[in-house]
Order: C-alpha cells, then structure tokens, then sequence
C-alpha cells in the first residue's frame, strides 16, 4: 500500500549540496564524509509524513511511495530552507560582544537568533542571520524501511526524533509510560522538545489517552 499523509514510517537518507554530504543516518557514511558525531544515534528514523519532520521537499515526496521504495530528489530554496534573505545581514560593533568575534564563529545575539560572522572591518562585525543553507539547493537519497503501527514504537520514534536518545515506554489500556532515564533533567535536548513529544503523541496517536514520566530517585546509600 502507498504511503498516506498521517503515516508513520521509517526511513534512511543521506543529504547533500554540491556534491558535499551534510547530513546522513548511516554511520558509516557520516564518518566517510567527516561529518561524524559520536554522540547522535545513528540508523532509520521515524517520521510521521505530512509532519515536516523532515524538510519540506522531502517529506512531499515520500506520500504514495511504497515501502521499499528507493530513490533521489533535488530540492530548492522553497521546499528546504528558503531564499537567502539580503537584510538578514547586519552589521554590530565588536565591543558588543563578550568574545571576540572571529569569521566563521557562530553567535547568539538577543532578539536576533543565531547567526555567523562574515566579516570583520575595523570595529565593524557583519553577522549572517539566514539558515546557513538558505538559498541553496540540496539533494537527496532516501529509503522507505517499515511502516510503523505499533504504539510504542511511534513514540519511541519521536523521542530519538526530538531528543536524540531511547527510553523505555509501554502502553496498556490508553495510557502510555516513558520511564525516564536518571539525569534527565540536565539533559537540555530533553527539556526543550518534552512538550513536543508528548504533545504530538497525544495529537497524532489517536489511542493514546494519558501519559504518564515516570522519574525513579533512590537514597544515595541505597546504591553504594
């Protein structure tokens, strides 16, 4: 059967400009392309179709695809992340900022977002504020692995998604469980997307009714 907007599916792809790879869930092609990160979690991901949890071109182009289905596209600016926008460009004073400002240095600038130093003259720092791919064009091979049904694993899948790790889950009578992992708390990812997690699996996972994080705190000398 083809792929339905609304679908949870699995799928792999690796994500390129110019011929130079940017992004990939196979291991081994991250580590050939050097773009390797020890800490992510490699392998298919889970993504439910029409959700844009994938850029844009990408995710249209997996609807009415089979599982199975093996293939690549081209993408422009306006199905990925859009047109490089000229006044996204401004200019500061390198005495605002707490670290000197170096070309090619990622900054944080209040009410602006991040952006990147593109040029430095004299006291004069310019900092590009446009998605360091606006305005160009990516291609893309992807793989449908699996339609996925089972409850669990949609969630399973949109934790990896938004917090890039696993936790344990279980689901009985409409309430589904995450145990969540010690630490937790200190784990920024986490803190960010929980309301994501939770709010998309209760939206989009029609027979989940509750859930329930469960946290577990022992005594310190109950564990030495």
């Amino acid at each position: 059967m083809p792929v339905l907007e609304g679908d949870f599916i699995t799928i792999n792809y690796t994500g390129s400009i110019a011929g130079t790879i940017f992004d990939t869930t196979d291991e081994e092609v991250a580590k050939d392309a050097g773009i390797h990160n020890p800490e992510a979690l490699y392998g298919p991901v889970t993504v439910r179709v029409g959700n844009h949890h994938v850029i844009l071109g990408l995710d249209e182009a997996l609807e009415g695809k089979e599982v199975g289905y093996e293939g690549e596209i081209d993408v422009g600016p306006d199905m990925a992340f859009g047109p490089r926008d000229p006044q996204k460009v401004e200019a500061f004073n390198k005495n605002a900022f707490k670290e000197k400002p170096r070309l090619g240095m990622n900054l944080k600038v209040d009410e602006k977002g991040e952006g990147t130093v593109v040029d430095i003259i004299g006291n004069r720092v310019l900092v590009d504020f446009n998605h360091p791919f606006a305005g160009k064009e990516l291609h893309y091979w992807f793989r449908i692995e699996n339609e996925v049904t089972a409850t669990e694993e949609k969630v399973n899948g949109l934790i990896r998604l938004y917090a890039g790790r696993d936790m344990e889950t279980s689901f009985s009578d409409g309430v589904l469980t995450i145990t969540l992992p010690p630490g937790i708390n200190y784990d920024r990812r986490w803190v960010l997307w929980r309301s994501r997690v939770i709010g998309e699996s209760l939206e989009h996972i029609p027979e989940i009714q509750e859930i329930t994080l469960v946290e577990t705190f022992r005594r310190r000398d109950a564990v030495e």
